[in-house]
């Protein structure tokens, strides 16, 4: 904000306002929170970590395979992490150094990023048979749970 602080008091002011708010939150989590659960209690996260980094399943027929990572987070962070810091900084001057603000509005556009690497990923593919079984070829997405899921918590400040 390109306001102009001239004299002592005023200026000791504006600095206590700024830190004031940079106090507001200090730090920001971005992805399955620990309340994110399915109907019948596994978290999440579980899920996502299994589809991240891949699983062993087994089949009802008694054999197992390997069902390959799909690595939705490890991409979208790959992809957008860099610009993060410069974003930061932009929204951080905007809400006039108000901490807990700009954490927020950057959860929810690394939330946003997040969603649409669930929504994009298609590597690699699904079986034909499970193709066929859902109707759809999208690896990562079924019944939407898991991309809804996605959130972010701002903590800090004086909780």
């Amino acid at each position: 904000m390109g306001a102009s602080v001239r004299g002592g008091a005023a200026f000791k002011a504006r600095l206590a306002q700024i830190a004031d708010g940079l106090s507001s939150g200090k730090s920001l989590k971005v992805g399955f929170l620990a309340d994110a659960t399915y109907e019948d209690g596994t978290p999440v996260a579980l899920v996502a970590a299994a589809n991240e980094f891949g699983k062993m399943v087994m089949t009802k027929a008694g054999e197992s395979y390997f069902q390959l990572p799909r690595p939705f987070f490890r991409n979208m962070i790959s992809a957008n992490s860099a610009q993060w810091p410069g974003e930061f900084s932009q929204l951080i001057r905007s809400s006039n150094y108000d901490a807990r603000l700009a954490l927020g509005l950057m959860g929810e556009r690394i939330k946003s990023q997040l969603q649409d690497s669930i929504r994009e990923l298609n590597s690699p593919p699904l079986a034909e048979s499970t193709i066929k079984r859902k109707g759809f070829d999208k690896p990562l997405v079924d019944t939407g749970h898991m991309q809804n899921s996605v959130d972010y918590a701002v903590d800090g400040g004086d909780e």
